[in-house]
């Protein structure tokens, strides 16, 4: 051998160990419950980066659970083409997951990319906020800690793998859809889950284990940070302005509501309130807001916080633009800079001009738009930044569209947190590990049933949803809008291309033009029945919400969490539970009524007291006034006397109501409702219960104001 095939042996050998020294998988116990399986070279930028720190002491107090694998159950392959990891999926295990997705329930048999899109396309996964995460029946979550855009096969099988001949299906297909639709899992008992991640040189793979579906869904919460609590404003309503609006339109528009008794708590501006907008100066503009700070005081004065709406484009008018040139991407969007929120430093530059410049003026939340990615399912719309766009950090175009939508939360909520003052913001994007974050993701899709389905695939993912009101083409279509609003993580009024209350007038053309409807007034007492029944469920949800960040459990979730071992919920995603005791079946477009499947236990219609017998059907019919919902046997419901708005002050009359003959006691979490002190223990736990006759109030805890007062019981037998 001469000295040349010598040097080229060794470079080989080196080559080889070295190999094998970075791909060896690696098995690791990171908290209780969670494992981490590592596999070659990770990228520097990935979800886990950027994560909050998990709340330990409450994993911990989840009942044990062992990984639900054997390491070895994981295979992790890497070739050219990049990262290829394969996972057990049993023949009778039901998949969820993958964020916010918009047109699928039950993932089982799917490929699944969820890509950040602005638009979802053939239940391919593209949604407003992706995550490469899915959840079993089998008690357990897996979450790949990547990035890249990445393909997940859910019910694959490989070359080798057995296969039973017998059931083997011959018969001629008559259709494309019979012929190309995928097997499901009981065809084959040895199908896998494969995930294609192109481009890695190496991954890791989070387990959360169970023991159940739920207790696995906390650890991932849990992990993540905790679920969010919003500032308790933030559990009322909002109402955005029409995109043009000027000063002049928020004071006509917060008049109207105080003078019609509607409750409202948030006033939402939307682009121009800014000298530029697409891309953004972050300058109020002046002609149209000539005098911003006594605006923000009178509407203050009278119960309502403003909210601005921005996306992160910055544009050379803006203050930061000098600033942020070093610390942004290559390519421009709106010819403004793309921040460079992967770095601190850019993340700072943002956040001190937000702070200066807004949250000392006293705006109370931002709605963080087009921080998603332009819709990939037409080349038309090519407005974001590409995937090849390379930023300072050493981040590419792809990784930061993943991303880019929990950063920018980030960006903005440290500041409130900073300042010890919680907010509620609106993202149009977000991605793993966001559970912590007080942000409620909204879509330009109006899609009714799609919207109660987002609430159950959102609650699945540690995320919040808003489904948006805007027009509609009927009363009745919009009052059943207005139904599943009140019964979600936020309710919103979005009229940025209405000049008037949508319920006044439905139809945009005509709003616009001022042309009212004949019976505008008796719409606005629907209207103020529906949304005063959704403050008088704020305590109840507070409560809720307050769980979520403190246990892991969502404030809303699918039957499937609560009744694992019942068929019939598999794949139901048009009703939902709101905490543990009261279910949400919204009615959709112009009917009065719908089929409702009760879980077993007994359940009471809220409208009319009747009770129904659980594990049935029903047809159940709503007016467009009454609240589509059941309460569970055995609850106690604490309802306030509805407010108009809430403020600190606040303190919110309660009438207990008693579900059966032996309710168990609901427990209140009271606190200040708009700061962090509850995280040094200032907060306050109210037992309420019933014993035969008589309720009993029992208060514990450090906090020294008053949020409520039980004032009266009433009992539903």
């Amino acid at each position: 051998m001469n000295i040349r095939g010598f040097y080229k042996f060794i470079f080989l050998l080196v080559s080889i160990l070295s190999a094998q020294t970075t791909s060896a998988q690696r098995f690791e116990r990171l908290e209780a419950g969670v494992y981490l399986i590592r596999y070659g070279e990770e990228d520097l930028h990935t979800p886990m980066k950027y994560k909050e720190p998990a709340l330990s002491e409450a994993l911990e107090k989840i009942p044990p659970a062992e990984s639900p694998f054997d390491p070895k159950d994981i295979q992790i392959r890497i070739n050219d083409r990049g990262c290829i990891v394969e996972l057990p999926l049993d023949k009778d295990e039901n998949i969820y997951g993958f964020g916010l997705q918009m047109s699928s329930f039950r993932q089982n048999n799917l490929k699944r990319r969820p890509l950040v899109n602005d638009h979802p396309l053939k239940d391919l996964g593209y949604t407003h906020a992706p995550q490469p995460y899915y959840i079993s029946t089998k008690g357990y979550c897996v979450l790949i800690n990547t990035a890249r855009y990445t393909t997940f096969y859910i019910g694959t099988n490989r070359k080798n793998a057995a296969y039973d001949l017998s059931q083997e299906d011959q018969k001629v297909k008559f259709s494309t859809d019979e012929l190309y639709r995928s097997l499901g899992n009981d065809e084959n008992s040895d199908l896998k889950i494969h995930v294609d991640i192109p481009g890695a040189k190496g991954i890791s793979v989070l387990v959360f284990s169970g023991p159940d579906m739920l207790s696995a869904l906390r650890r991932y919460n849990l992990f993540s940070g905790g679920g969010a609590i919003p500032a308790i404003w933030g559990l009322g309503v909002k109402y955005r302005l029409k995109a043009d609006s000027k000063q002049s339109d928020v004071e006509r528009i917060s008049e109207y509501f105080r003078s019609k008794d509607i409750p409202c708590d948030v006033i939402g501006l939307e682009p121009k309130w800014q000298t530029r907008a697409y891309s953004c100066s972050f300058v109020w503009n002046k002609e149209n807001f000539p005098s911003p700070n006594a605006m923000i005081k009178s509407c203050g004065e009278k119960g309502f916080k403003i909210n601005l709406w921005e996306h992160a484009f910055t544009h050379p008018a803006s203050p930061m633009y000098e600033e942020m040139k070093k610390l942004s991407g290559d390519y421009l969007v709106w010819n403004g800079l793309v921040p460079d929120f992967a770095d601190e430093r850019a993340r700072k530059i943002f956040a001190d001009y937000h702070y200066e410049n807004f949250l000392k003026e006293g705006i109370a939340a931002f709605k963080l738009d087009e921080c998603d990615n332009s819709n990939i399912t037409r080349g038309d719309l090519n407005w974001s930044f590409p995937e090849m766009t390379q930023f300072p950090s050493g981040i590419d175009g792809e990784k930061m569209h993943q991303l880019l939508g929990t950063l920018y939360q980030k960006t903005i909520l440290d500041i409130y947190k900073s300042n010890n003052q919680r907010t509620y913001i609106d993202v149009r994007a977000s991605g793993a590990f966001a559970s912590p974050y007080p942000a409620a993701i909204y879509s330009d899709t109006y899609d009714s049933l799609q919207y109660i389905q987002m609430i159950n695939n959102s609650s699945l993912s540690g995320l919040l949803w808003s489904p948006e009101v805007r027009e509609s083409k009927t009363r009745n279509e919009f009052f059943r809008r207005v139904q599943i609003a009140i019964l979600s993580a936020q309710t919103i009024f979005n009229s940025w291309y209405l000049k008037n209350p949508p319920w006044l007038q439905f139809d945009k053309l005509k709003n616009n033009t001022d042309m009212l409807l004949p019976d505008a007034k008796k719409n606005e007492e629907v209207i103020r029945k529906l949304l005063n029944f959704r403050m008088s469920l704020v305590p109840y949800l507070y409560t809720q919400f307050a769980r979520y960040q403190k246990d892991g459990i969502p404030p809303f979730k699918p039957l499937i969490l609560s009744f694992p071992n019942d068929s019939a919920v598999v794949n139901l995603y048009d009703q939902f539970l709101i905490g543990d005791d009261v279910l949400a079946c919204p009615v959709l477009g112009e009917s009065d009524e719908r089929m409702v499947y009760l879980p077993e236990g007994n359940w009471y219609n809220f409208n009319t007291n009747e009770k129904l017998a659980g594990g049935r059907h029903y047809k159940l019919s709503f007016r467009i006034d009454e609240i589509p919902i059941l309460i569970r046997e055995g609850c106690i419901l604490p309802l306030a006397h509805p407010v108009e708005s809430i403020s600190p002050e606040t303190v919110f009359d309660i009438t207990c109501k008693i579900y059966g003959t032996n309710p168990k006691p609901f427990v209140l979490f009271e606190d200040d409702g708009i700061s962090y002190d509850y995280e040094k223990g200032i907060l306050n736990y109210i037992t309420v219960s019933w014993k035969k006759t008589k309720g009993k109030i029992e208060r514990k805890g450090a906090y020294k104001g008053l949020r409520y007062n039980v004032i009266a019981w009433e009992r539903i037998l």
